[in-house]
Formats: structure tokens, sequence, C-alpha cells
């Protein structure tokens, strides 16, 4: 009898242990947070994992947004993408594996993404959306973040980098000075003795070009620093005379013994200043990329600096998974260039058809990779700007409309907003006749300039 009932429950065992497995193979371990989305298109359906103890389910998402579900137990967050087709999906599982409903799974990894805000509403970055609901966001030279803002994010990411949630948010801006040089051919303007250059995907505020510029009046430019003493820009404001100066480069020319470095054809000279930010005076080094703020233009070429600042930090360990937006310095062949004085190897790199015989010093590009051994090896490279040629322009804004007054002036999470020039084709699920206060929005546009955004799309997203 004994032998028989311990023979019983050895069966019973392994009839559990089978159907566990079955379980599990279906998706029953891990949270909700859907399968991971794409920014590829606008229409999409929501899908929002939740669950405690890995336990997930399927849910709304009509904004786009996601909220905030697919958390396990001790495991990440994720949502997967709503009516406006982008998408923030993660992991919801409790055991770290990435197995979300339906089995397929969005494993992730603690990311880095450095670049300019693309879109807002949670924040695009690089093409990805972040989810920043529960993320920690430090601003400074501003006090919101805005479309083409540099920004540093840390988070997580899916494996295939379109899905993302951040945990903190870092920006601030490049440069800031009397502008001393216009370049209206070449595309170019000086500040302080770095050269900034201009692309299609430049977000305007308080000026609609080069032209709103004069020698002299201040600005203040966000942007990605390239080549020593010069600076992609991705945003540019005007600001009033008594805006306290800033620079940003690569350190060249490194005296210790003087206390002071180059940042372009600017003399900085750092013996009182603080450092904050990762850095100090020992582990400055050449080559280095810093922010250095002061509280008096320079004089006669050369500038003393209050702050030094580390900028936007690189991780540099095994694995990390690295979203990078900048421009080609260095190149010596697809393999062997840098970005944001990053090493890159893009050898075995996603490139979209037709592109790769652009690639090259000057080129914008979007790269996502893993760190290894110190180089960004890149699973998917996007060109964003070719000299002289251009690139793909799309600025996303989605939230609740404010501040209506007619198509041509309406506010969306903080930018203005101009749909005047929109076909009936162009607004989706509505029509302009809709356009109101309160009513939900994602918007699509090709430029930001004078600081409103020119849309090309409007889509009505389900209260």
């Amino acid at each position: 009898m004994m032998m028989k009932n311990h023979h019983l429950r050895w069966m019973r065992g392994i009839l559990f242990a089978g159907a566990m497995a079955l379980l599990l193979s279906c998706g029953g371990g891990g949270g909700g947070g859907g399968s991971a989305g794409s920014l590829a298109g606008i229409a999409g359906s929501g899908a929002t994992g939740s669950g405690s103890d890995g336990a997930g389910t399927g849910g709304g998402g009509t904004d786009g947004t996601g909220g905030t579900g697919g958390t396990g137990s001790t495991g990440g967050t994720g949502t997967a993408g709503g009516s406006d087709g982008t998408s923030t999906a993660g992991n919801g599982s409790g055991d770290g594996s990435g197995v979300g409903s339906g089995g397929t799974g969005v494993s992730t990894a603690d990311a880095t993404g450095i670049g300019s805000v693309g879109g807002l509403g949670s924040i695009i970055l690089n093409g990805v959306r972040y989810n920043t609901d529960t993320a920690s966001i430090s601003l400074e030279d501003a006090t919101e973040l805005q479309i083409g803002m540099s920004v540093r994010i840390a988070g997580k990411i899916d494996s295939d980098f379109t899905a993302a949630t951040a945990q903190q948010v870092d920006s601030a801006a490049e440069l800031r000075g009397a502008v001393s040089a216009i370049d209206a051919v070449g595309g170019s303007f000086a500040v302080m003795g770095t050269t900034v250059t201009v692309d299609n995907a430049t977000v305007w505020s308080g000026a609609n070009s080069l032209a709103g510029l004069t020698i002299g009046g201040v600005v203040q430019v966000w942007g990605l620093p390239s080549a020593p003493g010069s600076l992609r820009a991705t945003r540019v404001e005007l600001k009033p005379a008594s805006a306290e100066p800033l620079v940003t480069g690569a350190v060249q020319n490194l005296d210790r013994l003087a206390q002071q470095f180059t940042l372009g054809q600017l003399t900085v000279r750092y013996g009182s200043a603080t450092f904050p930010g990762g850095i100090d005076a020992s582990t400055l080094a050449e080559g280095a990329i810093v922010r250095v703020r002061g509280s008096a233009a320079p004089v006669l070429g050369t500038f003393t600096a209050s702050k030094v600042q580390g900028w936007y930090a690189v991780p540099k360990q095994n694995a990390a998974a690295v979203q990078l937006a900048g421009v080609i310095t260095s190149y010596n062949g697809i393999g062997d260039f840098k970005v944001l004085g990053t090493a890159i190897n893009a050898s075995d790199a996603q490139i979209p058809v037709g592109q790769s015989n652009s690639i090259g010093n000057g080129v914008k590009v979007e790269l996502d990779g893993f760190m290894s051994n110190g180089v960004l090896v890149v699973k998917k490279l996007r060109i964003r700007n070719i000299p002289g040629t251009g690139g793909p322009v799309a600025f996303t804004v989605i939230g609740a409309i404010g501040n209506y007054l007619s198509p041509s002036s309406f506010v969306v999470k903080g930018q203005q907003v101009d749909a005047s020039g929109l076909t009936s084709d162009d607004f989706k699920n509505g029509s302009a006749a809709d356009l109101a206060n309160g009513r939900r929005v994602t918007v699509v546009g090709n430029a930001v300039v004078d600081g409103v955004l020119t849309a090309q799309t409007v889509t009505f997203l389900t209260p």
C-alpha cells in the first residue's frame, strides 16, 4: 500500500510539473506588457499589461501612453503601444526572463539613450518611445523639456530597440553666448569659438532660421558635439543678453600646470572652477566632452570657468545597451569610426537599403547596439542627415489640446502647433472641426519654426 501511495504521489508530481511547463510556455508565468510595438506606423492597437507575482492581463492604452502595467513581483515594467502606433513595451515577468503574455516576451536590459528629443507624451528618443510615468527628470537651462533638446535617458529597453522605460532623464543646453559670425551659405554660425552647424531637423524658437540671427545676439543651443570645435544644433533659442555663458566640446591642448585647455578656438581656464558631474581636475582628459559654465563672457578668446561638468556619460561596461544619435567623426570604414567620442563598429549592423554608401564623416546617424570592450557594436544604424542632402524629419507630440484658438494655434504638451495647412485626409479619426480643448491627439510634423510645430497629420485618440 505504501509503495502504491508513493507511486501515485510521484505520478501527480510529474503531471503537475508538466502542466506548469505548458502554462509557462504559453506566457502564463509572465506579466502582461504585451509584444513590442514599432514606431514605423501611425496606427496601432493598444495593450497594457498588469499584474503582481508575474501574472499579466491585457487592457487599455487608447491614448498611446499604455500606462505602467506589466510589472512582476520583482521584474521590470512594460506597456505596448496605443492608438498612435508608438510603443513602450517592456518585460513583465517576475523572474527577469522577459517572458510576456503569449510567450513571445520582451527581454529588457539596462540601457542608455543619448540624442535629441523627437517627441513628447512620454519621450521619443532616436525613434524609440520611452515611457516616463515613473522617471525622475532633471533639467538645466530650461523649465520644461521641449522638442530638440539634447537628453540622456537611463532605463530599460528591449533587445530589438523598439520599446523602453525611462528611469532617469537629464537635459542641459550645450552652448549659450553671443553670435560672432553667420554663414548662411554653409549653414552655420559661430558662438564663443564654436562652429554651430544646422540642418533640416534643427528646431528654432524665437527665430525661423539662420536669417533670424544677428551678430552680437545671444542664443542658447542644444546640440550634438561632433568634430572638435563643432556642434550640430538640434534646438536654437534666442536669449536675453544677460544670460550666463556656456560652452560644450572636446577638451584639447590640456595643460594641467596652467590649468587650462581649449574648446574649439576658446581657451578655458579652470583653476577656480568646481567639478560636479562625474569628473574632477585630476580625471579631466584630452578628448573628453565637457560642459563649461561661466559668469562672464570670454575676454580676448579666454573664458574663466566657474563649473566644468562631464557631458552625458556613455556607459563602458560590456553588454550595456546604448542608443546614440550624433555626427560621424574619424571615419575609417564601417567598422571603425566615432560618434560623440565613442568608438563604433557597425560592420554587422542592419542598415536601411540604399544608405550604406552614404556613411562617412559629417553624416548624422542613430545607432542601437551593445558595448563590448569600450566599443559600441551596432545592431541597427539609421542615417538622419547627409550634408548637402538632408534627411527624414518627424516630430511627435501626444496629449490633450490646450489654449485652443484655431487650427493654426493650439498647444499639446507645451508645444505650440499649427495644423491650418492640413487637408481632410490629414486628420485621422476626426476632422478640423473636432479640434478643441481637452481632445487627445497625436500630432506629427516635420519642422518647428519660431517655436511652432507645423503639423502634417493629426490623429484623434479615444478619450
